[in-house]
């Protein structure tokens, strides 16, 4: 029988603004961490075609194992879903592969925030020790359209550790390139009781250095070296000073790549601790001296706006806002729809208030005041 106090779904619609695997993926995951349903319609109804794809529905069954999830209508090219979670138990140890090249950083987006918080410590775990899940996950490393592995392992986490004191790591064992896939991440995720610190984020400081690394795999070392060559350039004319710069080139070893491919990570780091990203992806059809200047190019557009985060963080860190206790203020560029869409899914499932200010052109300053996010504890122990 069911039970009567089960809870109504919320219903979200999936067409709103980026209206892509964003939204999607965000409202699962907040799902199984406030252990809300949630019913999506219109899901990915501004992608051709719309509905899922083989990496969402494995994103979601990855949600769904963590909280023991129940789940209608996940399936490739379907348009709307139910997710009716359950109790989230820690620590886990869970793979997940979708058996395609599908984006291994977006699948962390979805499994991260719901690994982070233990309700409860079994009793063979020693108090002073973190519960600590391990997940593994195969995909894509580095592909178009999705954050490249290396922008969560050097950007991302990062991130996390030095303004929310949460401390994930990741390890790259395997590169997999478009279109086969296959490569394998491991993150080690110790969970924290909540509530995450509020960050006040405001002054970006002076840029004190730019790194990088270009990899290929299956192509020849100077591949690497010619994105390098002309993300030099780029930055050069950008005006940034060479003595600042620190690019490298490595060619991956064999055993350590599934397919053909690569690409270029780079990074500003500032005097006030603030990293600034860059990236893009090489293929056949791209000259590899146009994708590191690819790369410089998003770089320098980051960096001039003055922001303290970069477009592709500014939406990855607003579910850890929303979660976060009390008022929250970071400063950022020009919104993007991505974070529109984050902030619309944050502020319907979490309850925090967000309020944006871009009365400065080129300028966001988003403030949040989050609900302070403690895991409630197993009912059994109610």
């Amino acid at each position: 029988m069911a039970s009567s106090i089960a809870q109504a779904f919320i219903h979200i619609d999936g067409s709103f603004c980026e209206g892509g695997g964003q939204l999607l993926r965000n409202t699962v995951t907040l799902s199984a961490l406030l252990s809300k349903p949630i019913s999506i319609s219109n899901v990915r109804q501004n992608r051709r075609p719309p509905g899922l794809r083989k990496q969402h529905e494995a994103g979601i069954k990855l949600a769904a194992a963590i909280c023991s999830a129940e789940i209608n209508g996940v399936e490739p090219g379907s348009t709307g879903i139910d997710f009716r979670p359950g109790p989230i138990q820690l620590p886990r140890t869970l793979n997940c592969n979708p058996r395609t090249a599908g984006s291994t950083a977006l699948l962390l987006q979805v499994a991260l925030p719901c690994l982070l918080f233990s309700p409860s410590r079994p009793q063979s775990q020693p108090s002073h020790e973190p519960l600590t899940s391990i997940l593994t996950l195969q995909g894509g490393t580095n592909a178009s359209l999705a954050p490249q592995i290396d922008y969560t392992q050097i950007i991302l986490l990062p991130f996390l550790s030095k303004h929310f004191h949460i401390s994930p790591s990741l390890t790259i064992n395997r590169r997999g390139y478009f279109p086969r896939g296959s490569g394998s991440v491991l993150c080690s995720v110790p969970s924290v009781p909540g509530p995450l610190n509020l960050i006040n984020l405001t002054e970006r400081g002076e840029v004190s250095a730019i790194r990088g690394s270009a990899r290929v795999g299956g192509w020849g070392y100077t591949v690497a070296q010619q994105m390098v060559s002309g993300a030099h350039c780029k930055l050069l004319q950008s005006g940034i000073a060479s003595e600042k710069i620190t690019i490298s080139a490595v060619r991956e070893r064999v055993e350590d790549v599934v397919g053909v491919g690569g690409g270029i990570m780079l990074w500003a780091e500032t005097d006030k601790g603030c990293l600034i990203g860059g990236s893009a992806v090489a293929t056949q059809d791209k000259n590899p001296e146009d994708v590191g200047a690819e790369a410089a190019e998003e770089l320098v557009r980051n960096l001039k706006h003055g922001g303290c985060v970069d477009e592709y963080l500014q939406d990855q860190i607003i579910i850890f806002l929303a979660l976060a206790k009390g008022r929250s203020t970071v400063k950022a560029g020009p919104l993007t729809d991505h974070t529109r869409t984050a902030i619309h899914v944050a502020q319907q499932m979490t309850g925090a208030q967000f309020h944006i200010d871009e009365s400065t052109p080129d300028i966001t300053i988003i403030t949040c005041d989050g609900i302070g996010f403690v895991p409630s504890p197993p009912l059994s122990t109610l």
